[in-house]
């Protein structure tokens, strides 16, 4: 395209523009009388396994308890706030812990061999169940996909209703990767055969706790 032939479509263009306000910001019209109970529902209903607990002390011993009825020995974790002021080292003392962002860890040959991933949760989406998960200098994406179970401690404080009322609500410019989870991994051939945890977790629990 010469320079003479671009001129002229840009030129064009420009006489097409018009002087109009911009569309009004898009509101969720949808409504829950309760979100958390309908996180879990949603949750529940695409495979995954919501259980709600009191606060964070409690939340961890439940994580113990998972962790000990699934047999894992290996974990890795992201240590999002508030999961910063858990000392795994001594929720199970006999398992073997990697926490991303401590000591030079070769994190994807952790992850590849982990029996679970331990992350939080920038947000959880009552309509869908759906748990958001931000990138960050301790977070690596690898320590909550490759591992064939994928446990989320996330505050209740952090549901709402869906995806856009929680990019309307948030003050902080978004990260360079975000990843949103809606229960276990799940995929379909040709002849439509579901099968679950091919390309991600088999496994997506979330262990809810109140932090008011």
């Amino acid at each position: 395209m010469t320079n003479t032939a671009r001129d002229e479509i840009l030129e064009r263009l420009r006489a097409q523009e018009r002087d109009k306000p911009m569309p009004v910001a898009w509101r969720s019209r949808r409504h829950f009388a309760d979100v958390i109970t309908r996180f879990q529902e949603a949750l529940s209903a695409v495979g995954g396994e919501p259980i709600h607990v009191a606060d964070l002390t409690t939340a961890v011993a439940k994580l113990r308890e998972v962790l000990l009825d699934m047999g894992a020995t290996t974990a890795i974790v992201n240590p999002d706030p508030p999961l910063d002021r858990v000392r795994f080292a001594q929720v199970l003392p006999g398992l073997n812990w990697s926490i991303v962002g401590q000591g030079d860890l070769d994190v994807r040959t952790i992850a590849a061999v982990a029996d679970v991933g331990i992350s939080s949760g920038t947000a959880g989406l009552a309509e869908t169940g759906s748990v958001i998960v931000e990138s960050g200098a301790q977070h690596s994406r690898l320590a909550i996909l490759l591992p064939p179970v994928h446990i989320v401690l996330l505050p209740t404080s952090r549901i709402t209703v869906d995806l856009f009322t929680w990019v309307a609500e948030r003050q902080q410019p978004l990260p360079s990767s975000l990843t949103i989870i809606t229960g276990p991994s799940k995929t379909a051939d040709i002849e439509q055969t579901l099968a679950t945890g091919v390309h991600g977790p088999g496994r997506f629990i979330v262990i809810l706790f109140d932090d008011e």
